[in-house]
């Protein structure tokens, strides 16, 4: 494949005219897909897919454009002729762009890691042989995926890994079930053994009959994948310099105002541990580490070439979007093991969904619980809880109410694969919190 590509941008190379310039971004995989269903297979498939973004510049005025190939360079040529001659009939309409920004400095890099991963047939079987007795939905996607950047400079990127998302589900009945996640660049039987059994044992108390709490504060454990909802929230432009700097964002107080969370919350975009490659689609190398809060401050945020050419500052590699891909939240003192001592007596919970802001200005959200969520007393679940809905503040949960993070993180790989698989990820433990409002 990088072959393929660097024959691709040889190409390319050969066919400007003028003072053009070019940057294309590829995108490729070679998925394993396995659907399950009532603790069999329901749908297996191999999806090989390679996509390229063209982007051809002349002065400050500029085209995007993209489209799939085959992976053969012979019948993918005239597909990229016809793409450059597309964007160069385009580009007189258009009018020069002030904030356009290129990368002209040529930092070539290359990542390649090699497969960790048994085949995809032994972790569905291990998969299988776990879910006996158990009604398991869920789905599997395991292989290799490519990034690769190229630009008429002579700048070169390749990132090449491969990775697995096992994302499964124990049913009880109703709303009734467990999801847990198993994900990661070397597939562990004895961490996946681990995980099922938890489930399986959260499944059981399942089966208890579920009780009702009175809207109120409540003392509270987040997993690190409930967590994750709620730091996916603080994504959501809360870090985008260009958020920030219009006040749109949902964390302005920390910069405007000096607001701080817990000094134990420490954020980082940790590209170097993450999956998501150093370089973003544009050419910009992306640092190893980018600090965004330092215990408890607001320390930095994500700059896209847009953003930094608008406002005369450094970029530091972001996206367009400018949002994190590889975002770390660092461990605290708490073990896993005490969490629910610790709790006491409380709500333990699994998983969120349904968030959104509900002040958005004061990062109120407001969302449900869901999957495994108990009553807690004197450190042992009691019941299964029934859904409930919170509405609270980021800089309550993780300032002042803050009580502990676990020691033990877990990597929580995005599972979204519409259109192709996502390289986004977090590294995130649990936290313990004093109060949670819990308003229905």
């Amino acid at each position: 494949m990088q072959n393929y590509f660097h024959d691709l941008a040889a190409f390319l190379d050969t066919r400007l005219k003028g003072k053009e310039q070019y940057t294309c971004w590829l995108s490729a995989e070679a998925s394993d897909f396995v659907r399950f269903n009532r603790s069999a297979i329901r749908q297996p498939g191999h999806v090989r897919q390679i996509y390229l973004s063209l982007h051809l510049i002349d002065g400050m005025r500029h085209a995007k454009t993209s489209t799939s190939l085959a992976g053969n360079l012979e019948s993918d040529r005239p597909l990229l002729e016809y793409m450059l001659n597309g964007l160069r009939s385009r580009l007189p309409e258009l009018p020069e762009d002030p904030h356009l920004l290129i990368s002209t400095e040529v930092q070539s890099s290359e990542h390649i890691s090699a497969s960790q991963l048994p085949e995809t047939g032994a972790i569905v079987d291990e998969a299988l042989t776990a879910a006996q007795g158990h009604d398991m939905v869920g789905i599997l996607a395991a292989g290799p995926l490519w990034r690769g950047f190229a630009n008429s400079f002579g700048q070169r990127n390749w990132h090449q890994s491969a990775s697995f998302n096992l994302d499964w589900s124990l049913y009880q009945s109703r709303d009734k079930a467990v999801k847990t996640t198993h994900a990661g660049f070397e597939w562990s039987s004895a961490e996946f053994r681990e995980k099922f059994a938890n489930a399986a044992a959260q499944l059981a108390m399942l089966q208890r009959t579920p009780i009702s709490i009175r809207p109120g504060a409540y003392r509270a454990y987040l997993t690190p994948a409930a967590l994750s909802d709620i730091i996916g929230m603080l994504n959501w432009d809360g870090l985008s310099e260009k958020a920030l700097r219009t006040r749109q964002s949902s964390l302005r107080r920390m910069r405007d105002e000096g607001w701080q969370l817990n000094p134990a919350v420490t954020l980082a975009e940790n590209t170097a541990d993450g999956l998501a490659p150093a370089f973003q689609n544009e050419g910009f190398i992306k640092p190893e580490r980018i600090a965004l809060i330092e215990q408890g401050c607001l320390a930095g945020s994500m700059i896209s070439p847009r953003t930094a050419k608008e406002y005369g500052i450094a970029t530091n590699g972001a996206d367009g979007g400018e949002s994190a891909n590889s975002l770390d939240l660092a461990g605290g003192a708490l073990p896993q093991s005490r969490a629910l001592q610790e709790l006491d007596t409380g709500v333990f919970i699994g998983n969120l969904w349904y968030l959104n802001f509900s002040d958005r200005s004061n990062f109120r959200l407001t969302g449900m619980t869901r999957f495994a969520t108990f009553w807690v007393e004197n450190g042992e679940i009691k019941a299964p809880l029934n859904v409930m809905r919170f509405d609270d503040s980021l800089y309550r949960m993780l300032g002042e109410n803050l009580l502990g993070l676990t020691r033990e993180r877990e990597l929580l790989i995005d599972t979204d694969t519409y259109g192709a698989r996502s390289t986004g990820s977090m590294r995130l433990p649990g936290a313990l919190v004093k109060e949670l409002r819990f308003v229905l």
